[in-house]
């Protein structure tokens, strides 16, 4: 299995930017990891440029506010069990400034909230590296995550 997460637009920010590539350095130590950048230049073609980056079999989980709220060991759970039962990649996506559409609503296979608040788009996506990193050493029983 691979761990695919899938982010709209660019970073603009260095520090977000660097922070998140600190966090993905780590992920190849225990899992193959990517982040795939697609256009938010046109809302439709942001969607589009999603789903056209999941591939049949695999499991697209959206990081939304409608979500459900997991806890960092749940999160470490949910990966473990994706990573025994999943044909193909488990993917993760954190929309644009507007989220997500219908089209690539409905191709979800699960949501996932961080928080009941509202954050910057990018600003979430070192939040994610990072519970990923966090979950691969729960699963691993390495000391990093502290109960």
């Amino acid at each position: 299995m691979k761990i695919k997460l899938i982010v709209v637009g660019e970073t603009r920010d260095n520090a977000v930017r660097g922070l998140t590539a600190m966090y993905a350095m780590r992920l190849p130590h225990y899992i193959p990891f990517e982040i795939v950048t697609v256009s938010d230049s046109v809302r439709r073609g942001r969607t589009e440029s999603i789903i056209d980056k999941v591939e049949g079999g695999d499991f697209l989980v959206l990081f939304d506010e409608h979500g459900r709220e997991l806890t960092s060991r749940e999160f470490a759970s949910f990966i473990e069990s994706k990573a025994v039962t999943l044909p193909k990649n488990l993917v993760f996506a954190i929309g644009g400034p507007f989220g997500f559409d219908g089209p690539t609503r409905e191709r979800a296979n699960a949501m996932i909230s961080l928080s009941k608040m509202t954050f910057p788009h990018e600003l979430i996506r070192p939040f994610v590296v990072e519970q990923i990193y966090r979950a691969m050493t729960i699963i691993k029983g390495e000391s990093y995550h502290h109960d």
